[in-house]
């Protein structure tokens, strides 16, 4: 048994459709064996020619990742406020208590204004050789080995971009050198609330068989499904 207290572990395909995106994180800082864990898990994932070029910085409590932490804050602050209005969060089922429309702008505003409280935060770096496309996939499967691992152990994260507008600020912080990009920001803790199956769009919508639009009879979605109406078809 791990520090994080997990006893039963978590099967590969259910950690796969239940590590949800989790944005509130109880004060609880994350043992050394169980951040080791997550970031061995991370660098087990493929890239191309098995370079592994990409970098794990992590963010804790040391005077750097302080004020790192601050200056993302107030970049995720601002991400969220922008969002919140071109979005319409305050409008429609968003005015309606408890909708899930609602719920989800509350999550939100709590994780960024608790950012600086978040127990542990990792930038993935990548060294960039081509171009985003090919280099990205060299460096978002270890994202999400990080997650599912985080989801395995007991605690969760989510994959954000929210950096971009203190990019640079950050990058001349933390002393990250010039051939290496953030990719990422995901902040990591014990969720307040817990994982359990995602939604998503159906099956039938996402995959196709022998030819673009064609449909595959066997994609069937798992009895008892859920599905969401989230995002452009």
């Amino acid at each position: 048994m791990s520090e994080s207290g997990l006893s039963e572990p978590v099967e590969l395909i259910e950690g796969l459709t239940t590590t949800r995106a989790i944005r509130r994180y109880r004060p609880e800082a994350i043992p050394d064996d169980d951040l080791a864990t997550i970031l061995f898990s991370a660098t087990r994932a493929p890239t191309g020619s098995n370079r592994q070029n990409f970098r794990f910085l992590v963010l804790r409590d040391g005077p750097v990742a302080t004020q790192a932490k601050a200056l993302l804050g107030e970049s995720f602050r601002k991400g969220w406020n922008d969002k919140r209005q071109a979005d319409g969060y305050g409008a429609g089922s968003g005015a309606v208590e408890n909708s899930p429309k609602a719920r989800m702008a509350a999550t939100m505003q709590h994780f960024v204004d608790h950012f600086e409280e978040t127990p542990v935060v990792v930038l993935p770096c990548l060294k960039v050789r081509h171009n985003a496309l090919i280099d990205g996939a060299s460096v978002y499967p270890a994202c999400q080995n990080l997650l599912l691992a985080a989801r395995g152990l007991g605690y969760g994260g989510v994959l954000t971009g929210w950096h971009g507008p203190v990019n640079d600020e950050l990058r001349a912080l933390c002393g990250i050198p010039d051939e290496f990009e953030i990719a990422a920001t995901i902040p990591l803790g014990k969720p307040q609330g817990k994982h359990g199956p995602v939604r998503r769009r159906p099956m039938s919508e996402l995959i196709f068989d022998d030819q673009w639009n064609a449909e595959a009879p066997w994609a069937v979605d798992p009895p008892g499904t859920q599905f969401t109406q989230a995002g452009p078809r």
